[in-house]
């Protein structure tokens, strides 16, 4: 067991945790209490500046608010400004707000000053690109409930610092900074390159700003997963993911809730029936028993096969516990060779891991939901276990095509999945008002099988 341990005991040491030996339970998440709608005309009363985006009527606090001439120039100056951001100045109504300005404080400044505000909320929080140029995007972004667009106006006002209350929606991760330094240190003559840097920082808009203090990232387009704790990367990890088309992995933010060591794998009935696999199971006893299948013929003559735990077995020695309708997780392979490989994208849709076994025990330790000794101990018990843990950790399954790679240098990689078009072409076009904040309702749930690729 010291021998088996050892080999991963570097990473796992860089952890530094020591948990108590229970296994936690999963818990129910309570509902948000039921938010009380607001309508058009009591957002924006008697408009005077033409149709208004209603991006922030989510917010309990009013939309429109009286300026001062001082908020006012300050909110100017941060319109002007906002390429840095890589946003376009053109989206907003830089002229309108200055023609009004200089009558001095009034109804229609406030409300043309107040209807930029939104639009800036709306696009820094939230990101500016359309949702139907968000392909194979699930992620529900917490942040417009977090940072509500009225109680932001509010702020704004009350404190005078207008820049300040809009520059706290920048999201928070460096990547995101590393690529505000980039695009300015870019000419404006590499509009190609500039383009990628804006659709990349957009994508960082989004996800939530605050991602939390422990959470696994993987960018699907680098083939690498990292583990952070206290905003410091501790550990990375090659992947495979899925393959172009049809199963190509989606984008999702869910909670890993447990850990399976020794895994079983429950065969699809495509594969099963489809495949012949079945009755080859039950005509060669053999063979299933080199492979680890067992299968099992009900009166009605319907098989089902389940491979058991084992060196053959297609999900490896471990798989993430990461419920979600899509049926996407992360997990081991029995073909790790597939990761010395420059194009991983080879599965059928879930994410395979190098070093997944570290990855398990360091995350059932992480989790508080066994310790060293005790995840070590079954992990190579041979049996199939379900740990559950107590600290949930976010996973954020993400896709970006400029970013910095795992030593930290700005890299660009390939779009395998053609995901950059859409976003590129709506940075060409005007900003999208009520545009909705609801994620893609597609379901894409794929019937995953281990093999592909191996």
């Amino acid at each position: 067991m010291v021998k088996f341990f050892g080999k991963f005991a570097s990473g796992i040491a860089a952890v530094a945790l020591v948990s108590s030996g229970a296994f936690a339970q999963d818990q129910e998440p309570t509902e948000a209490p039921a938010e009380t709608e607001t309508s058009f005309d009591e957002a924006f009363p008697q408009m005077v500046s033409g149709e208004v985006v209603q991006g922030g009527l989510d917010a309990p606090g009013p939309l429109v608010q009286q300026w001062d001439l001082d908020a006012v120039a300050d909110l100017i100056g941060f319109i002007e400004g906002i390429a840095a951001e890589g946003l376009d100045p053109r989206d907003y109504d830089l002229q309108a707000l200055k023609v009004s300005m200089r009558g001095g404080p009034s109804e229609e400044l406030s409300e043309i000053a107040s209807k930029n505000f939104v639009w800036l909320v709306e696009d820094l929080r939230d990101g500016r690109t359309p949702m139907d140029a968000r392909k194979q995007w699930f992620v529900v972004d917490p942040d417009r409930d977090t940072n509500r667009t009225g109680d932001l106006l509010t702020e704004a006002l009350a404190t005078g610092d207008v820049t300040g209350t809009l520059t706290q929606l920048n999201p928070a991760h460096p990547d995101y900074a590393r690529l505000k330094e980039e695009l300015a240190n870019t000419p404006e003559t590499e509009t190609k390159k500039r383009k990628l840097i804006r659709a990349n920082m957009d994508r960082w808009r989004w996800l939530g700003r605050d991602l939390g203090k422990k959470y696994l990232i993987t960018n699907v387009p680098e083939y690498q997963l990292r583990l952070t704790v206290g905003d410091k990367i501790i550990s990375t990890y090659r992947t495979v993911v899925g393959k172009p088309g049809r199963t190509a992995t989606p984008q999702l933010a869910e909670m890993v809730s447990g850990v399976v060591f020794n895994p079983t794998w429950t065969v699809p009935q495509s594969i099963v029936k489809g495949e012949g696999l079945g009755q080859r199971v039950l005509n060669n006893p053999a063979w299933a028993r080199s492979k680890g299948y067992k299968a099992t013929k009900g009166a009605n003559g319907w098989i089902t096969v389940v491979q058991q735990p084992g060196p053959t077995n297609s999900l490896g020695r471990m798989k993430l516990e990461m419920p979600n309708p899509h049926a996407i997780f992360f997990h081991d392979t029995p073909s790790r060779h597939l990761f010395a490989n420059d194009n991983r994208a080879l599965s059928h849709g879930c994410i395979r891991t190098e070093r997944a076994l570290e990855l398990a025990i360091t995350m059932a330790i992480l989790g508080k939901g066994a310790s060293k000794d005790e995840a070590v101990e079954i992990a190579t018990s041979g049996k199939y276990t379900k740990v559950m843990i107590k600290d949930k950790l976010p996973a954020y399954i993400t896709y970006f095509t400029m970013a910095s790679d795992i030593n930290g240098e700005m890299q660009t990689f390939k779009d395998i999945y053609g995901r950059d078009a859409p976003v590129l072409a709506s940075l060409d076009k005007p900003r999208e008002g009520n545009r909705s904040n609801v994620i893609d309702d597609e379901i894409i749930v794929i019937e995953d099988d281990p093999r592909v690729g191996g």
